[in-house]
């Protein structure tokens, strides 16, 4: 939500131009580029706390809740920042004193708190509840202990079965 609400329109406002009035708009992105930082490092940790154990989750889980409360930060100090239609208002003008007039404000970054908020939450329940998570198996990781090798057994190529067994003890059947 926070990622969306970003590229949206945040602020809109008229400048003065040539004695006319030029209308302005910035996006989210163009205001602060902290909430969409902050949302993709978020969504990072929300994937990261299920693959890390014990103090790992516990790090990757305060990772996702300051994440979060940053980007409900960032956000709403960006509801009434005019700094980025100030700037588009100086380029249009080529005057670098020139403002905005009538400036009024949209509900995205408040979309984009909420959705900073989703992830202070996440942070918070993950830690809370998370060690109590099952974490990913370790089955297939090695240990670094070395392999017996099996004997491989001939396989006759005129029985699908012995190609079947051959391929579930791991080996190749085609091979000579």
């Amino acid at each position: 939500m926070a990622l969306l609400a970003t590229r949206q329109r945040w602020s809109e406002g008229t400048a003065t131009v040539a004695g006319g009035a030029f209308p302005l708009t910035a996006k989210g992105s163009d205001v602060t580029g902290v909430p969409a930082a902050l949302a993709i490092v978020g969504l990072a940790a929300l994937v990261a706390v299920f693959a890390v154990r014990k103090a790992g989750r516990l790090l990757v889980s305060a990772l996702l809740a300051l994440s979060g409360a940053g980007t409900v930060a960032a956000s709403l100090l960006g509801v009434s920042d005019s700094s980025a239609l100030d700037e588009k208002a100086a380029q249009a003008a080529g005057d670098t004193s020139a403002t905005v007039d009538a400036l009024s404000h949209t509900a995205w970054p408040y979309v984009a708190a909420v959705g900073g908020a989703l992830l202070l939450v996440a942070g918070l329940l993950a830690l809370r509840y998370g060690r109590n998570w099952p974490a990913m198996s370790g089955r297939y990781e090695r240990d670094g202990a070395a392999r017996l090798r099996r004997t491989a057994v001939t396989v006759d190529p005129d029985r699908p079965e012995d190609m079947w067994k051959a391929l579930d003890r791991g080996e190749d059947p085609t091979g000579a």
